[in-house]
C-alpha cells in the first residue's frame, strides 16, 4: 500500500489548498480558490483540489473548512454517499428519528451538499481546468479528471438515476436549466471518458502532477485503475446489457486490471492533524474525541462477524466495554432503553438479534430511532480498518483524541479483493459457480490479508490478540464448506455477505450490489414491521427542482435507476 511515505506530502498539499488557496505567482494567495477564473488558477491547483473533493463526495466533510463545497458545513454524520450506502445495507445502524420508514428517513434535503459537491465543486473545476490543461499539454492531469469524472458521474446516476450532464455548465450558451441525461447514456459517455483517460496515461506529456493523492504519479496503476473502473460498470449494467459479460471478460482476459494490494485505488488520509484543516479520516474525527462516539455500528453486521469467527472483527471494531446490558449485565434503561423491552414478532419469527450482542459488542439494530443515550463512552467505535482508530485487544478503554491510527487510514474504493467479487459475481450469474466459488475465496483472502495489515497502525495494541494464520484458514475453509452444501440461493447469500464484509468503510459498493442482486436475504429488517419499500434511488435535492424547471421530484424513492431491472425492491426489508 505504500502509505506512510505519502503522509507528509499529502499534509503539505491540504494545508496549501485549505489556506493558501491557489497555486500562482501572480495573485494573492489568501484569495477564495473557487472565485478565480481559469485563465488565473493553476493546472495543478485545480486538480489538487479535485482529488480531495472527489473522496469527501464519498466520506463527506468532517472539519467543516469554509473552503469546500458542503453547504451544512460538514458538522453532520450524515455526509458523503459512503454513509447512506452502509446504513441501507445494515453496514453501519441506520438510527436517525425517521428511521423506521424509508421515505421519511432519505428526505430531498439531505443529499444537498452531494450534489453542490459533485457540480459546484468537482465537474466545474474539471471544467475550468480542462482547457488549460489541454493548452499546455498536461495529458496526465486531464486523465486523472477524466477517471475522476466517470466515478463521479456514474456514482451520480447510481444514486439518483437521470442526471444532468450534457448541458451541465452551459449557462454562457443560454442553458439556464439543464435537463437531465438518462443514466443510460452517462454510463455510456463514461466509457468512452475512461478509454479516453487511457489514452491520457499513456502518451506524452510536458508535465505530471505535482501531486498524486492515489498513485503517486505511477500510471501503468492509473491504467488498471480505469480498466478496473470498466470492469465495475459492465458488471453494473449486466441486467440491461447483453454485451457486458463478454465486455468485462475481455479485460480479465487482458490481465491489466488491480490485481495485487499495491494497485489499490484508495485514498491515504494522513491522520493526526486535527483542525486547519483536519487530514484524519471524517468517521474517525467524528467518533475519537471529547464526547466519545458519534456513530453506531450495526448488531446485524457485528453479530455476522462474531458468530463465523471472522478474522476482522477486531480491525472492524472497538469495544468501549467488555459487557452490554441485557447480556452480561442486567438490563439498563438509561443506556440502552430497548434492554427492557420485548422484541418485536417479526424479529422473533426471524430469529434476528435484537437490541444488544454478547461480548461488549454494543451498536443498534436497523431502524432503532431511540433518540441518543448516555452512550458515547459504551458503544462499539470504528476499528483501526479502514478508519485509522484502535485495534480491539480487550484493553476496553473509552475513545480519545489522538488515539489508535489518529485517524491515519483510507477511503477504499477499488480493490484487488473486489475485483475479485466482481469476477465471482459474473460467474455466478452465469451459472458457473465453481468460477464463482474461486473468485469468492481469493477474495476473501486478499481482504483478510489488507485488512490485518492495518493492525500496525495501532502502535499501542498488543496484537497478540490478532487471529493466526490458522485461525484464517479455519475461517476460510467453513466458508468453503458452508458454500459446498447451500442452494444456489444460499451460495448467493453467502456471496453477498462475505462482499458487504470486504467493503466495509464503502457503502456504494454494497448498495448498488444489494439492488443490483436482492442479496443477501439474510439481513436484519428494519425494527418496524411496515416501514414501506426499500429506497432503489435517492430524492433528487429541493433546491434542483425548485430552481431548475427541467428537473421534476419524483412521486418517491421506489423509483429504479436504469440498471436495475429487477421486478421488485430487495426482499429483506
Amino acid at each position: 500500500m505504500k502509505r506512510n511515505s505519502r503522509y507528509k506530502i499529502v499534509v503539505i498539499v491540504f494545508a496549501i489548498t485549505s489556506v493558501l488557496g491557489c497555486e500562482t505567482t501572480e495573485l494573492d494567495l489568501t484569495q477564495d480558490p473557487n472565485a478565480l477564473s481559469s485563465d488565473q488558477a493553476s493546472v495543478d491547483f485545480f486538480l489538487n483540489s479535485i482529488q480531495e473533493d472527489f473522496v469527501r463526495q464519498l466520506e463527506g466533510d468532517a472539519d467543516s473548512d469554509a473552503n469546500d463545497n458542503w453547504v451544512s458545513g460538514g458538522a453532520t454524520n450524515g455526509d458523503g454517499f459512503n454513509v447512506h450506502g452502509l446504513e441501507l445495507t445494515r453496514i453501519t445502524a441506520m438510527t436517525n428519528g425517521n428511521s423506521q420508514n424509508y421515505q421519511a428517513t432519505y428526505q430531498d434535503s439531505d443529499f444537498t451538499d452531494e450534489w453542490t459537491n459533485a457540480y459546484t465543486g468537482i465537474l466545474q473545476d474539471i471544467r475550468l481546468m480542462t482547457p488549460l490543461a489541454e493548452e499546455a499539454g498536461q495529458t496526465r492531469h486531464l486523465g486523472i479528471a477524466q477517471f475522476i469524472e466517470a466515478y463521479l458521474m456514474v456514482s451520480m446516476v447510481d444514486f439518483f438515476g437521470d442526471v444532468p450532464y450534457t448541458e451541465a455548465f452551459q449557462g454562457d450558451q443560454g442553458v439556464l436549466n439543464p435537463k437531465a441525461d438518462s443514466g443510460a447514456s452517462i454510463y455510456e459517455a463514461c466509457l468512452a471518458l475512461l478509454d479516453q483517460a487511457i489514452v491520457n496515461f499513456t502518451n506524452s506529456t510536458s508535465s505530471e502532477p505535482s501531486f498524486d493523492a492515489y498513485y503517486g504519479n505511477d500510471y501503468t496503476k492509473w491504467v488498471k485503475a480505469a480498466n478496473t473502473l470498466k470492469m465495475r460498470i459492465y458488471l453494473q449494467r449486466r441486467l440491461v446489457d447483453s454485451n457486458a459479460q463478454a465486455s468485462f471478460n475481455a479485460i480479465v482476459s487482458s490481465g491489466n486490471y488491480i490485481t495485487s494490494p499495491d494497485e489499490d485505488f484508495e485514498y491515504n488520509w494522513p491522520g493526526t492533524n486535527a483542525s486547519n484543516p483536519d487530514t484524519r479520516h471524517p468517521r474517525y474525527g467524528l467518533n475519537y474525541g471529547p464526547a466519545g462516539v458519534g456513530d453506531f455500528q450495526s448488531n446485524w453486521f457485528m453479530n455476522l462477524l462474531r458468530t463465523s469467527n471472522d478474522p476482522r472483527l477486531r480491525y472492524y471494531f472497538y469495544r468501549q466495554t467488555d459487557a452490554v446490558p441485557g447480556q452480561e449485565i442486567p438490563p439498563n434503561q438509561q443506556t440502552i432503553r430497548c434492554s427492557t423491552q420485548t422484541p418485536p414478532q417479526h424479529y422473533v419469527d426471524g430469529g434476528f438479534t435484537f437490541c444488544s450482542l454478547p461480548d461488549g459488542l454494543w451498536g443498534r439494530d436497523h431502524g432503532q430511532n431511540d433518540g441518543r443515550d448516555p452512550d458515547a463512552f459504551f458503544v462499539t467505535a470504528w476499528g483501526v480498518y479502514p478508519v485509522g482508530g484502535r485495534f480491539d485487544d480487550d484493553r476496553f478503554e473509552g475513545v480519545t483524541l489522538v488515539t489508535g491510527g489518529s485517524g491515519a487510514g483510507i477511503t477504499p474504493i477499488l480493490t484487488d479483493a473486489w475485483t475479485d467479487f466482481m469476477i465471482g459475481e459474473m460467474a455466478m450469474a452465469s451459472g458457473d459457480v465453481a468460477a464463482a466459488k474461486a473468485a469468492l475465496i481469493s477474495g476473501i483472502t486478499k481482504s483478510i490479508a489488507k485488512v490485518q495489515s492495518f493492525g500496525p497502525l495501532d502502535t499501542d495494541a498488543d496484537l497478540s490478540f490478532a487471529p493466526t494464520e490458522t485461525q484464517v484458514t479455519q475461517f476460510i475453509d467453513n466458508i468453503s464448506s458452508e458454500w459446498d452444501s447451500a442452494s444456489t440461493n444460499g451460495k448467493w447469500d453467502i456471496f453477498g455477505e462475505q462482499f458487504f464484509t470486504a467493503v466495509y468503510g464503502n457503502g456504494v459498493e454494497a448498495y448498488n450490489f444489494y439492488r443490483r442482486t436482492g442479496y443477501p436475504t439474510t439481513l436484519q429488517p428494519n425494527r418496524s414491521p411496515s416501514p414501506g419499500i426499500f429506497v432503489r434511488s435517492m430524492y433528487y435535492p429541493s433546491n434542483v427542482t425548485n430552481t431548475n424547471s427541467n428537473i421534476n421530484q419524483k412521486p418517491d424513492q421506489t423509483q429504479p435507476v436504469f440498471w436495475d431491472t429487477n421486478a421488485s425492491a430487495p426482499v429483506a426489508n
